[in-house]
């Protein structure tokens, strides 16, 4: 044996290529499992293309930037006085929409669409394009049928490329509406009236009256067949003439839906038109920002203004003054129906009547009517409220005086001619009032959340028509002619999905004669699936719901990631939260980010591609994460 001699290793050259594999498939498998986690279910198509076109995580399971193209018609232009600059002025405020948000648009021509390049576009927008030629008509039809988007406004191609009258086929065939008038340019600006729950509306007050100048002539239309839904009416109950019914559902003015595979927002009005302060501007561009969502297929988060499924609310404000013993007549009503008043009076007509005062307290709140200023005497559109320490004084003594009849907490006040002002609203939260009631017709049909220091308080405006209007004002003596009037506010309301205020007055509804119409309008209210509650719990579920934060994003092919965060220091009970999926999707699975927070009760609605969560016991401050994973319905 040769001392030093070292024994010679050999390396089977097969075992060194299976660990090898063994170890590049067990990295692949964790990959796939870190990608499971990051953006949901894929496809081995999906990884694929990573692979083969070397592309990053972020880049292949993200949506890809959509395509915009922008029609400066010269074919409009050419209609136009010379050196009218009302296209030019129009395309250029698009632009400046679309800078803001960062998309990806190309200003195209009449030409372009003639020539077939649409389908290098994923969205045409259409600024005022009414005349359009037989070729850009036939390939927009083919566009939006096989899957494009388009964004149009005002009368889109009623009129030929020659500038000859066309009509309103092109609204009627791709649309699914019908001309009804233009607005008059003598009112120089017309309310427009926005619904709520809708994913073009997110986030914006339900029944906010967007103001819209008339020098372009805006468009109301019909809303003809269910592919395409309402968005807003032109119709203000507050001026305008006519069954209201009627007269909402013949004057929208923007509308959304679908014509074959494709999807359209039209709007009756030009964005060059809307007018106002900031805050009209602010949500405008909310509804600009979503309609851009709902066109490019982007999942919509929309918070529901009321609890379960009620489609509006409601609550009954009893005014008493004059025949204050008449509420006597409710109080059947409202102990057979089970739901509950407010009921507003002076503080001397309380004192007067004390022994009923406590009754009312068994059938709701009572509440304190508080003179804080009056009316000019020659100008009853001008008010002199008092200044801030007189208002606190008054408020204070008025709310002290009926608390110690009832024994019980005020919580709102009704100022005496329906106005109100800064100092009101410092003096009431100070004093720990939850709520005003106002005859104001402000900017929404739901109450308007008020901040003041660490304290809030909840304005609840006039919302349709009272009794003073229909009874007195009118002279609806006949009870079938007051009920089918507060039918057709409640039904308006209904359509907006606001809060309905039935103020009731002592000396007109509560007579004996009268009274009954409240039974069924209640009865009416319950068959319409409308939630009747009271001023205080009102209070509190809206300054609560108001606080709740929604986000939502993609996360890959088939994630949606839902972020949804409690703003308030308390905790919020329960909420509904619809997420509009914008595609067909079966398979859907509920995860949550955090181990340990509970997977809310949810459900899916296919005819709307909507998945619902039911969510409770939401905590001060808490932020939620899930993750929706679903698979997608071939087209």
């Amino acid at each position: 044996m040769e001392i030093g001699k070292q024994r010679k290793f050999t390396v089977n050259s097969f075992l060194v290529v299976g660990i090898g594999l063994v170890l590049l498939m067990g990295a692949v498998i964790v990959y796939l499992f870190v990608l499971r986690g990051v953006i949901g279910r894929f496809s081995v198509n999906e990884v694929t293309q990573v692979v083969s076109r070397d592309l990053g995580v972020k880049q292949i399971f993200e949506k890809s930037e959509h395509r915009y193209a922008l029609l400066y018609s010269q074919y409009t232009e050419n209609m136009l006085e010379p050196g009218n600059t009302w296209i030019i002025d129009n395309i250029n405020t698009w632009k400046k929409f679309l800078d803001q948000y960062k998309l990806n648009y190309t200003v195209i021509s009449d030409r372009d669409i003639e020539d077939g390049k649409l389908p290098e576009f994923d969205i045409l927008i259409m600024p005022g394009a009414r005349a359009l030629s037989d070729e850009q008509i036939a390939h927009i039809k083919k566009f939006i049928d096989r899957g494009g988007s388009i964004y149009a406004t005002s009368g889109t191609a009623s009129f030929s490329a020659d500038g000859k009258w066309r009509g309103w086929e092109f609204f009627s065939e791709v649309y699914g509406i019908r001309f009804v008038k233009d607005m008059r340019m003598e009112d120089q600006k017309k309310i427009h009236t926005l619904r709520g729950g809708l994913p073009l509306t997110s986030g914006i007050p339900t029944g906010y009256p967007l103001k819209i100048a008339t020098w372009d002539r805006p468009i109301a239309v019909e809303v003809l067949e269910p592919r395409s839904t309402q968005v807003s009416f032109w119709y203000n109950y507050r001026l305008d003439s006519g069954l209201v019914r009627e007269e909402v559902r013949k004057s929208a003015g923007i509308v959304y839906g679908t014509y074959g595979r494709g999807r359209f927002v039209w709007m009756g009005f030009e964005i060059n038109s809307v007018i106002g302060q900031q805050e009209d501007f602010i949500f405008f561009d909310k509804l600009f920002n979503n309609s851009i969502k709902w066109l490019s297929y982007q999942p919509i988060a929309v918070m529901r203004d009321w609890p379960g499924n009620y489609k509006a609310a409601a609550i009954i404000v009893s005014s008493l003054g004059k025949e204050f013993q008449n509420v006597r007549n409710l109080l059947p009503i409202l102990r057979s129906e089970g739901v509950k008043s407010v009921f507003f009076m002076e503080p001397d007509i309380a004192e007067r009547n004390s022994d009923l005062v406590r009754t009312l307290g068994n059938f709701g709140e009572v509440g304190a009517t508080i003179d804080i200023g009056y009316l000019d005497s020659v100008n009853d559109t001008i008010n002199q409220l008092y200044d801030f320490q007189t208002q606190k004084d008054r408020i204070y003594a008025g709310k002290n005086e009926i608390r110690l009849i009832t024994n019980k907490v005020i919580n709102g006040i009704y100022p005496f001619y329906g106005l109100f002002d800064e100092n009101t609203l410092h003096a009431i939260t100070e004093l720990g009032i939850k709520y005003i009631i106002t005859d104001s017709l402000t900017d929404r049909s739901v109450p308007k959340t008020i901040i003041k220091g660490d304290k809030s308080v909840i304005s609840i405006t006039k919302t349709a028509r009272d009794d003073y209007e229909v009874i007195r004002d009118f002279g609806l003596t006949e009870t079938e002619f007051q009920l089918y009037t507060y039918k057709e506010d409640i039904d308006r309301v209904i359509f907006e999905g606001g809060l309905y205020v039935s103020k009731l007055h002592s000396e007109f509804q509560l007579r004996p004669e009268n009274v009954a119409v409240v039974r069924e309008l209640i009865k009416y209210m319950k068959s319409k699936n409308v939630w009747l509650t009271d001023p205080t719990t009102l209070y509190y579920y809206w300054t609560q719901k108001n606080r709740i934060e929604l986000h939502t994003e993609m996360r890959g092919f088939n994630r949606i990631a839902v972020t949804i965060t409690n703003l308030s220091a308390e905790i919020f009970p329960q909420a509904q939260v619809d997420i509009e999926m914008q595609t067909k999707v079966k398979n859907i699975e509920i995860n949550r980010e955090i181990i340990g927070t509970e997977i809310p009760k949810w459900s899916y609605d296919p005819a709307k591609n909507t998945v619902i969560f039911k969510l409770t016991d939401l905590r001060p401050g808490q932020t939620r994460i899930y993750y929706i994973d679903f698979d997608r319905v071939a087209s």
